[in-house]
């Protein structure tokens, strides 16, 4: 089996993008607007019409099996209105993903959104997680580390204020991609910088913070190839032991070592080239390394050079200078240890 565990639903129907223009419309009068949840009318065959020209077309026609899904990362938008209007937002946005799953079970595992929203804590977060996991079935989450947009205005991710999202993650058993939403600050484009951006930040915040001995089972998933971290691999793990040499003289404290990051951080494959699928599988081993191809993403269009569509990821893999158990591994295994619910959700739908 092959696990594709980087898909957004980008193709959802137009109804839902509706759905926020009226929450936008609502915020403009009135920017402490309340509201309701309310209805968003989508059919199964509305469902069906969006997906089966798009993902499942080319889940098929690049043999894939499954792809790990959750809402569209950039419409989440954590910075637009208050903690009301994210908690709606997001719930709608989750139960789409379950209906999807639900129409396709086979093709398709769901993965939820949080309602994050800058200085709200994150109470709204911990009881959507419980939701979608313990009521609907979810296999893990996605976690925005800069609700506010771009401007990082919150915590970073080895804070305190993190910490009951976490164990609520650890107690479920559930991963955390860390994955940004959209970009209100002009300094960044969205995809282009600051979701790469991020995915470095998340990285060292993680090395820096000692996070993860307190929460030793908890699993990141830091997406698009794991941003800068891959190609400065030096820079990590020298800054990392001239940390221990200083703690060691008693000046400053020690960072996480590359290898301890390692039991914890996991990166995919969402990288639009040979090159960097080879510098990928050259310097982060491969129990590490999800496949993912994030389609239909932020890069639709076909590289010239090989006449292929640059997220065509498995071509990647499939060329790669790697063991049999190697991509084994990265195809299905290690999707499978890092989301340990997969199995029970697949077991569960074998028939379906």
């Amino acid at each position: 089996m092959i696990i594709d565990c980087h898909g957004h639903y980008t193709t959802a129907p137009a109804q839902l993008g509706h759905y926020r223009d009226a929450q936008k419309l609502a915020l403009k009068d009135d920017p402490d607007h309340v509201g309701s949840k309310g209805t968003i009318a989508i059919s199964d065959e509305e469902i069906r019409h969006s997906l089966e020209p798009n993902q499942l077309r080319l889940q098929r026609e690049r043999g894939t099996d499954l792809t790990i899904f959750s809402p569209r990362a950039s419409w989440m938008a954590h910075h637009v209105g208050n903690a009301n209007t994210s908690k709606f937002w997001t719930q709608h946005t989750n139960d789409l993903i379950r209906r999807v799953c639900d129409l396709y079970p086979q093709n398709f595992a769901p993965v939820c959104a949080l309602p994050q929203s800058p200085g709200s804590g994150l109470t709204n977060s911990v009881a959507e997680l419980r939701r979608c996991v313990e009521e609907l079935g979810f296999i893990g989450c996605n976690l925005n580390p800069d609700p506010s947009g771009g401007w990082w205005t919150g915590r970073p991710l080895g804070d305190e204020s993190w910490f009951p999202l976490y164990e609520a993650m650890v107690e479920l058993d559930v991963p955390a991609m860390v994955h940004v939403s959209s970009v209100c600050n002009d300094n960044f484009h969205a995809t282009g910088s600051h979701y790469l951006g991020a995915d470095t930040t998340a990285f060292m915040q993680a090395m820096t913070s000692g996070v993860f001995e307190r929460f030793p089972s908890m699993r990141w998933i830091i997406p698009h190839g794991g941003g800068a971290v891959p190609y400065h691999w030096g820079r990590f793990k020298g800054m990392a032991e001239d940390s221990l040499i200083k703690a060691d003289t008693g000046v400053g404290s020690r960072y996480s070592t590359v290898d301890e990051l390692l039991n914890n951080i996991f990166f995919d494959t969402c990288v639009y080239h040979q090159p960097g699928i080879d510098l990928l599988t050259q310097v982060v081993p491969a129990t590490n390394i999800l496949f993912a191809s994030e389609m239909v993403g932020a890069v639709r269009g076909v590289d010239p050079q090989s006449g292929e569509y640059y997220d065509n990821t498995k071509l990647y893999i499939d060329a790669a200078v790697l063991t049999i158990q190697e991509r084994q591994m990265i195809f299905e295994e290690n999707a499978r240890r890092v989301f340990p619910r997969l199995d029970a959700y697949l077991q569960e739908h074998a028939n379906k």
